[in-house]
């Protein structure tokens, strides 16, 4: 017996290709899709540092979030992907700024390449009441 699960698609956030669905509620979690700094209107990953691309993730985290009836206040599991770790403390300071305490549980680690070319990948997992998009 399969459980069901919903695949939720926000315009907020990148169109995300045909081979992923953007987030995944399945019962009380939502399993959002890894994020780069892309704009939503244009797909085009955001210029500048790497601290305009995580501002960039963690507002189309929160679009997709939000557009399945929850928010970053429910998360509790990040996975950080960087190319450098020259980057973390920069990394780290829009993630602290942005999620409230108790922080959520999290993961970060260097990779050699990222998706378009970028230095940092982003996703998460948030809790959400299951009747709020099924």
């Amino acid at each position: 017996m399969s459980i069901p699960k919903t695949a939720i698609k926000s315009t907020g956030a990148p169109v995300p290709p045909p081979f992923l669905s953007q987030a995944i509620q399945m019962g009380d979690f939502l399993f959002c899709s890894g994020q780069v700094g892309c704009k939503p209107d244009t797909g085009a990953l955001v210029q500048g540092s790497i601290q305009d691309r995580t501002r960039q993730i963690l507002s189309n985290l929160r679009s997709v979030l939000e557009t399945a009836g929850t928010s970053l206040d429910n998360v509790v599991k990040c996975n950080i992907y960087l190319t450098s770790m020259s980057d973390f403390s920069a990394v780290n300071e829009i993630y602290a700024a942005t999620f409230a305490q108790p922080m959520p549980a999290r993961t970060c680690v260097c990779v050699k390449e990222l998706p378009m070319g970028t230095d940092v990948e982003i996703e998460c997992i948030a809790g959400i009441k299951s009747t709020a998009k099924l």
